[in-house]
């Protein structure tokens, strides 16, 4: 059974992770975001669903304006060859999200940890953060450390790399968070 978005925020609240959430119109896509979001303060994300051939599965979590090589990330986040994405059923059934509503609030879905969660080096510098909470009617800004210390505690530790095309391979652990 998957995490209402309502169950989902209470959950961020017991762990006393500060948020605000704000409800809009459907987003599937960055450019609708920007249309809709208004001023919204924090870093505004997009959200890579993918796999690699040993079926690996990865979500890549960036800034909006970030643009990922798909041909040679699979260098920077330890996949096995280059990766693509997920199948929208896999998506549901492993993250309990829709294409549209990716985020790395899923994390709390996937039980068995399968999806390893990649953060930009970059957008880590945001000291706030954006991003649907479960469905894409709502948008829950939170502190950057809150996000680490929520996928910590749903037993997804991690990796911080700088992901964006210019960047160099520097993979990183948030340990200090």
């Amino acid at each position: 059974m998957q995490t209402s978005p309502e169950d989902f925020l209470a959950y961020l609240a017991d762990l006393s992770i500060e948020t605000s959430t704000i409800d809009h119109p459907p987003l599937h896509t960055v450019e609708e975001s920007r249309a809709l979001r208004g001023d919204i303060p924090g870093g505004h994300t997009k959200n890579l669903f993918v796999k690699d051939k040993k079926s690996e599965l990865f979500l890549l979590v960036l800034d909006e304006e970030t643009s990922v090589d798909l041909k040679r990330v699979h260098e920077k986040i330890g996949a096995q060859g280059r990766v693509s994405f997920g199948a929208a059923e896999l998506l549901e059934e492993v993250w309990g999200v829709r294409p549209g509503a990716v985020t790395p609030f899923g994390a709390i879905n996937d039980r068995a940890a399968r999806v390893r969660v990649v953060l930009d080096q970059a957008m880590m510098r945001h000291q706030r953060l954006n991003f649907h909470p479960l469905v894409n009617t709502r948008t829950t800004g939170l502190a950057s450390e809150g996000l680490v210390r929520f996928l910590r505690a749903t037993g997804h530790e991690p990796l911080i790399v700088a992901l964006g095309q210019e960047a160099r391979l520097n993979p990183m652990r948030l340990a200090s968070i």
